[in-house]
């Protein structure tokens, strides 16, 4: 045979063809006829090429013609969307006559139709092929200029309804087919139907796609489309449920994705079920995948249990604390007045602080905020800050809260805020950004003559003791002949003993 010598074949075929053939682009417009199709319609092939089909051919003018257009329509389009053929049994679609004097008349024809698509070699359609043939001869109801005979009403009749009815058994068929796929895409949780022994994707809605973080995965199996999964148990859990038939339930499973192209592994938490599909022989083909993310819910719940974990630390060591104050307290005051209203201030200074550490929902406190706090009852005109804005962790800001006031009641009592004119200067700076420290001056000026104590007493003994075992710190108290001097050091990037 010569090339190109079955192209001719073909053509000479199609042309030759008793039954109308006609072929179509994929906007539906008519691209090529045979002869059949030709003197079927009663068209001229000059006057229909390159036309839209329901505008060549628009079933006339009836009350049936527009749905009888559309059954039309939507075959041909579900042969081209799908890549498919597809069947009309039985459609009604009235065809132009012309009678003797040029009258056109519209005759209502009964047709079966398959539509079969044309692939190139990349697999897009380029052509749809019509197929029909006039079946009216089978309803005696249409040829109303004939005479009927039994055996036509008993086989005809009766082989046309039995056509209409699988039809209309296939068209409802469909159309719940299609309500079902529609609630399944537009579920709120992911779903996915996977196939065979490979677990490969046959369809997954929206909810999916934005899971795995809208991959390519149609047709692919779980290994090959999600392949971040191997070692996460998910692939055995699903050959699991193929092999056994037994449903997979899984809750808050954690499992760890790459959502982004080239990005790190997300984590999720996964409420989900895997489901087996069997088919009418009861053999398992496939797994329904369902589920819901978790993730907002688990995440908040570990955060409510840390935080509640983390109250009850700082209850008790708050508990601790005012035990301690109220020991040492009563230790050097004998007197039950003096011993209340020294632990009273005690107590609201350490209240104050949480005052503070509230506002930021336990996130820290500025040193600024702090010192200001303790000292505020003195005036602004007789203390002096200086240094830079400085977040401090809770529990620092704690302790320190603590030490200031202690710092400031004595120097109330005994040192610069006991007279008129004496003041107090702080000045505070962060050395090594890589690993912050605190280095803080508290200079006294102004005041009586300070002289070094013969014993040391609770304030000193609290100073001390949060600042070395609470902060890991250094201090250094110095009573220079002028007034106190104490210079404190405290690492701010650690985690506070318990």
């Amino acid at each position: 045979m010569k090339p190109g010598a079955s192209v001719v074949d073909l053509a000479a075929a199609f042309e030759a063809s008793p039954n109308p053939y006609l072929l179509l682009t994929p906007d539906l417009r008519i691209a090529e006829v045979n002869q059949a199709y030709v003197e079927v319609t009663g068209a001229r092939r000059e006057d229909i090429l390159g036309r839209p089909l329901f505008t060549t051919f628009d079933a006339g003018p009836g009350e049936d013609a527009p749905e009888n257009v559309r059954q039309v329509r939507a075959s041909l389009e579900k042969a081209r969307d799908t890549r498919q053929r597809d069947h009309l049994a039985v459609v009604r679609y009235a065809m132009p006559r012309k009678l003797s004097d040029d009258q056109e008349v519209f005759e209502e024809r009964i047709w079966s139709a398959t539509h079969t698509p044309v692939l190139n070699a990349e697999g897009d359609v380029v052509l749809l092929l019509q197929h029909t043939m006039d079946i009216t001869d089978l309803s005696p109801a249409i040829r109303t200029d004939e005479p009927t005979t039994a055996l036509d009403a008993l086989i005809g009749g009766s082989v046309l309804r039995r056509a209409q009815s699988v039809q209309e058994d296939n068209r409802r068929l469909e159309s719940e087919r299609n309500r079902l796929v529609e609630m399944f895409m537009q579920a709120p949780g992911f779903v996915a139907i996977l196939t065979g022994r490979n677990h490969c994707f046959q369809m997954h809605n929206d909810a999916y796609s934005q899971l795995i973080g809208h991959r390519d995965i149609a047709g692919k199996s779980i290994r090959d489309a999600l392949p971040e999964l191997v070692g996460q148990g998910y692939y055995e859990f699903l050959d699991t449920v193929f092999e056994t038939g037994e449903p997979y339930e899984g809750r808050e499973s954690l499992a760890k994705l790459q959502r982004t192209p080239g990005g790190p592994l997300e984590t999720l938490y996964l409420n989900f079920i895997y489901q087996p599909i069997r088919d009418e022989a009861g053999a398992v083909v496939g797994i329904f995948v369902q589920g819901h993310d978790v993730t907002a819910n688990v995440l908040a719940t570990q955060r409510q249990k840390l935080m509640i974990d983390e109250l009850n630390h700082r209850v008790k060591n708050t508990l601790a604390t005012v035990q301690s104050i109220a020991i040492q307290t009563a230790r050097s005051h004998v007197d039950p007045a003096t011993f209340a209203a020294t632990f009273q201030s005690r107590i609201l200074a350490l209240s104050h602080t949480h005052d503070l550490l509230t506002r930021t929902h336990w996130e820290g406190a500025d040193l600024r905020a702090i010192l200001e706090h303790e000292t505020e009852a003195f005036g602004p005109t007789r203390i002096n800050l200086n240094g830079p804005a400085t977040a401090l962790p809770p529990a620092t800001a704690l302790s320190l809260g603590m030490i200031f006031h202690e710092l400031a009641t004595n120097a109330a009592k005994y040192g610069a805020l006991s007279t008129p004119d004496g003041r107090v200067l702080i000045d505070w700076s962060l050395a090594d950004q890589r690993d912050r420290k605190l280095k803080l001056v508290w200079r006294e000026i102004g005041g009586p003559k300070v002289t070094q104590p013969d014993r040391r007493g609770f304030g000193s003994r609290l100073i001390e003791r949060n600042i070395r075992h609470d902060l890991a710190g250094e201090i250094d108290l110095v009573y220079a002949s002028d007034g106190l001097i104490a210079e404190l050091t405290v690492p701010l990037d650690r985690t506070p003993a318990p």
